[in-house]
């Protein structure tokens, strides 16, 4: 059994033709509508792959279709075998 200490982890998603469809459209309407699909894609994958209320997501990332979540470390295993996850690390802080 992992631990149940959460640590901050930054998940990078694969391939998303509609994420890069989105990306190219440099216009402000186009600049909400990729954050409101990336925040909407990575919340619904948080909450089909894990238990609600057991993780804390802190932010989208619009330069990759990433996202940073606090984490244990099983529940980051669990995120590297999900349907459309590259990569999950753990932040790595440098001292």
């Amino acid at each position: 059994m992992g631990s149940t200490n959460t640590e901050l982890y930054f998940v990078f998603m694969n391939y998303d033709p509609e994420y890069h469809r989105l990306r190219a459209d440099r216009s402000k309407k186009g600049a909400y509508e990729l954050d409101l699909y990336l925040s909407k894609k990575h919340d619904e994958l948080l909450a089909t792959t894990l238990q609600s209320g057991s993780y804390n997501k802190t932010f989208s990332l619009v330069i990759v279709d990433g996202f940073a979540v606090e984490i244990t470390e099983t529940q980051a295993n669990v995120l590297r075998s999900a349907s459309g996850v590259r990569v999950v690390e753990k932040n790595q802080e440098l001292a």
